[in-house]
């Protein structure tokens, strides 16, 4: 069973219905004990940083979430999911993360006529094999909806880059966590794809 992780905001059901989509019995939940006990868990995210830190605080889901990657156990991030790991966001003010790795979550310039939020479909470019990218080739596109990007420390695990006025890091990955910017649950075929190989790779350990 994977476990979607509620704190009260993300595209909660659009995960769950894509998961299903794939074959994959997802629950949406914010149960300790369900979360703890799943084979895989994911942590969408959809709005400011500072807001997310706080629900999961408030709902005592921080620390479980770090204990879930810290164990190494399959872990998706998406989105302001994926930005939640690194050490602290500029959004609002410096906003502490859950410093499960080192990196600062900096806001796109609007400069050259970039239009932020960085909005619609863009390509990635994929930087190292990982199994959750099974399938996805540099050149393929997903959907974005953002206007801050990571900036991790540790450039070893970056699994995609994508270029919106420069590069920037579009995804991370080791060995049992994949997390990205972009929205697979929005990013039809692809996205799905990398659902799927998220899926599988849950039910193989």
């Amino acid at each position: 069973m994977i476990a979607i992780i509620d704190y009260g905001m993300g595209n909660l059901r659009s995960v769950q219905k894509a998961f299903e989509r794939c074959g994959y019995d997802a629950v949406i939940t914010r149960e300790v004990g369900q979360i703890e006990s799943a084979r895989g868990v994911v942590l969408p995210g959809v709005g400011a940083f500072s807001a997310c830190m706080e629900n999961l605080k408030r709902l005592g889901l921080a620390e479980p979430v770090r204990n879930v990657v810290r164990r190494k156990k399959p872990f998706l991030g998406i989105c302001l999911g994926f930005q939640l790991l690194f050490t602290e966001s500029e959004e609002f003010g410096k906003q502490k993360g859950l410093e499960l790795f080192r990196g600062k979550v900096v806001a796109f310039k609007s400069t050259n006529g970039l239009k932020v939020p960085h909005m619609g479909w863009n390509n990635v470019d994929k930087k190292k094999d990982s199994p959750f990218l099974e399938g996805i080739s540099s050149g393929d596109s997903v959907y974005f909806v953002h206007s801050f990007h990571v900036v991790p420390e540790d450039d070893s695990m970056i699994a995609t880059a994508t270029d919106y006025g420069g590069p920037f890091v579009s995804s991370i990955t080791n060995d049992s966590l994949f997390a990205c910017q972009f929205h697979p649950e929005k990013s039809q075929e692809i996205g799905l794809r990398i659902l799927a190989n998220f899926g599988h790779f849950v039910a193989a350990n």
